[in-house]
């Protein structure tokens, strides 16, 4: 099972309302071993990152006042990508190690500025 992103709305009632991923967005995350070997470990939280280390243990809900927040901590990563990518697991070169992230971490922006603009949360499981 893939790690996934999603956006959603609170209802009067509290609950949230997944909404579908709109067209042109993706919304892969990483791979199930990600949240351990990617997001989770020190290199990501030697960043001050304190959203994306909590999928080491659990799903990330970020709910519309934080949502600014997470888009900060989404671009932390981009500068230390070697650092990120050397966690992985092998075979693969570093290169192909740091295309994975680059890509993930899109989805996670895209996702959060939709959030933003509609005043919304941010979902990955």
């Amino acid at each position: 099972m893939s790690l996934s992103v999603d956006v959603f709305l609170r209802e009067p009632d509290g609950q949230r309302r997944m909404l579908d991923v709109t067209e042109g967005r993706e919304d892969s995350a990483g791979f199930e071993s990600w949240p351990r070997t990617v997001w989770g470990p020190e290199p990501v939280r030697a960043l001050g990152a304190r959203f994306l280390p909590v999928l080491a243990d659990d799903d990330l809900a970020i709910v519309a006042e934080e949502v600014a927040e997470f888009l900060r901590e989404v671009a932390l990563p981009r500068e230390h990508l070697d650092a990120i990518a050397e966690n992985t697991e092998r075979p693969r070169g570093l290169a192909e190690h740091r295309a994975g992230p680059v890509r993930r971490l899109r989805n996670l922006e895209a996702a959060a500025r939709y959030a933003r603009v509609i005043e919304g949360g941010v979902l990955i499981r």
